[in-house]
């Protein structure tokens, strides 16, 4: 037997075959489209006889390689590239609900994933209900005979929050429903859903993956029938990943281990500095101890992640105080870049929800989110420290 080869390797390895130029990285295909032999290999390719590429909306050498990198990091049997992590969430939804279908969600998701379950998916009949991440045994409760989907986003943004996975896996299996998970946070090299009990898996490749703050790019992998409901979708509806961004993600994994390493060694040192710091209210990390779902993270997860939160004092004019008080890390809404970003939620990206629903998800009005970067650490902490001081 072939002896399984560990995830860096994979990460580096897993290529598709080099051309007749015998190029050492991997080729990149930009075509819209490719030829035939003769029109029996044109008609046994359309009918799925065989394997072979036919136009890049339905599939792409390079799009290829990027998503078998990513099922078997996943541990997954199949997956489907899109164009961006929100395309790859429409498109998973999409492919399996039908009118009359219910969604059971955390309700800390993405911003955009909740205008889909509350603008648009009610126009085709399909309904949501949340559940708080903290009151996980209120689930079952909430569960109705349409119920087709279970979803939850772990670490949660911007609020941190930790689910246990291997409960929501318990309670799918129960009750017949698809447990799909957003990784984006974690990435596959720190947590791995399928294992405990997810059917699919969807990233924001545009993050962490990427890591560069490059190129958008989505990625769902999981169960290969689910996987092939949602690829028929995909190839008409046409949310397809470029083969361009394809190539720049599959070379980002080859370096995804070595830097989430770092970019965790980086935040936890962050989280320690604000944890004792006079301006600081509270700092939530995944890995610290004081987090309420500590216990829960370190089960599932290798390491921590890149994201902390922490609450500043002096509500939204402290929040906005700050960002105006830095110097070298970034004031964006993107996350996962070889950068330190900094974000204030209440005043930016969720500053059109009210007070209530902020709070709801754990936003406050000074919470500060940090996309702790890749930078000397003396210099990040050097940023956050006179921005809160001054």
């Amino acid at each position: 037997m072939t002896k399984k080869r560990q995830f860096e390797t994979e990460a580096i390895r897993n290529q598709i075959p080099r051309s007749g130029f015998g190029e050492h990285t991997s080729a990149m295909y930009v075509t819209s489209s490719f030829v035939f032999d003769d029109a029996e290999d044109m008609r046994a390719s359309f009918a799925e006889e065989k394997e072979k590429n036919i136009y890049s909306r339905f599939s792409n050498p390079n799009n290829t390689e990027f998503v078998d990198k990513i099922v078997a990091m996943e541990g997954a049997e199949s997956g489907y590239a899109f164009a961006s992590g929100m395309a790859a969430i429409f498109s998973t939804f999409g492919a399996l609900l039908s009118s009359g279908d219910h969604i059971l969600s955390a309700r800390s998701v993405f911003g955009s994933t909740h205008a889909l379950f509350t603008k648009f998916f009610p126009k085709w009949n399909i309904a949501t209900s949340y559940f708080n991440i903290s009151e996980a045994d209120s689930i079952e409760a909430l569960i109705q005979p349409n119920t087709r989907i279970l979803y939850a986003e772990t670490p949660t943004n911007p609020g941190l929050e930790i689910i246990d996975l291997e409960y929501l896996g318990k309670i799918a299996k129960k009750h017949g429903l698809l447990l799909v998970i957003d990784n984006c946070f974690a990435t596959p090299y720190l947590q791995q859903p399928i294992k405990f009990g997810a059917d699919l898996v969807v990233h924001s490749a545009t993050k962490l993956i990427d890591g560069q703050g490059r190129v958008l790019g989505g990625v769902t992998v999981g169960k290969a029938d689910l996987i092939r409901e949602i690829y028929l979708f995909s190839r008409n509806t046409g949310p397809s990943l470029s083969p361009f961004n394809s190539w720049i993600l599959s070379k980002s994994l080859e370096t995804l281990s070595v830097r989430v390493d770092r970019h965790c060694e980086n935040a936890m040192a962050v989280a320690e500095f604000l944890e004792g710091h006079e301006k600081v209210n509270t700092v939530r990390y995944p890995f610290l101890k004081s987090h309420p779902q500590y216990d829960i993270a370190v089960k599932q997860m290798k390491k921590g992640g890149n994201i902390v939160a922490f609450e500043v004092k002096g509500g939204i004019e402290g929040g906005r105080n700050f960002l105006n008080k830095i110097n070298m890390c970034s004031l964006s809404a993107n996350l996962g870049d070889t950068r330190t970003i900094v974000t204030h939620p209440a005043s930016s990206t969720h500053s059109k929800l009210s007070l209530e629903e902020r709070k709801i998800v754990g936003i406050t009005d000074g919470l500060i989110r940090v996309s702790v970067g890749l930078e000397n650490i003396s210099d990040i902490v050097e940023d956050l420290s006179q921005a809160l001081n001054s």
